[in-house]
């Protein structure tokens, strides 16, 4: 798909990837189209909370074979893909969680790895809620890029 979106568009928004993709469509993309990837940001003070918000989220996309096999691509094994709950590295891999600071790192990680905008995307424990507090504490974090 990105060597499509060379040749046949302005850019590419990649959706449910690791920094290090990031890195390698930038890569395949070469220094001008747009890269927009998305990063899931969750505000946890653990893993565990962060993987009880998240948890949902990440085994949907985990279950469709395009967001899989793209995962697959950049070495994650089938066995890793596949545990319930999913693993810590997986975990922290595709999902920014903490507090602003290391949202933030998260967002400036992509930045470095030639994202020329990140759309940061907040999950909550409660996806029928509006998440107005988030959003206002992720400005927060945007205004220090």
């Amino acid at each position: 798909m990105l060597g499509l979106a060379v040749r046949r568009t302005a850019g590419a928004h990649p959706y449910f990837v690791p920094v290090e993709h990031t890195r390698r469509a930038r890569e395949i993309l070469g220094p001008g189209p747009l890269l927009a990837p998305e990063q899931a940001v969750v505000f946890a003070s653990s893993r565990e909370r962060a993987l009880e918000i998240v948890g949902g989220h990440l085994r949907t996309y985990l279950s469709l074979p395009n967001y899989r096999n793209n995962l697959l691509r950049l070495g994650w094994t089938e066995e890793t893909l596949g545990a319930d709950p999913p693993g810590a590295e997986l975990v922290d891999a595709l999902v920014a969680w903490g507090d602003e600071d290391a949202i933030l790192a998260r967002v400036r990680a992509h930045l470095e790895a030639g994202a020329d905008h990140v759309v940061v995307q907040p999950l909550t424990a409660d996806p029928q809620k509006p998440y107005v507090e988030e959003v206002r504490r992720l400005a927060g974090v945007i205004s220090k890029l």
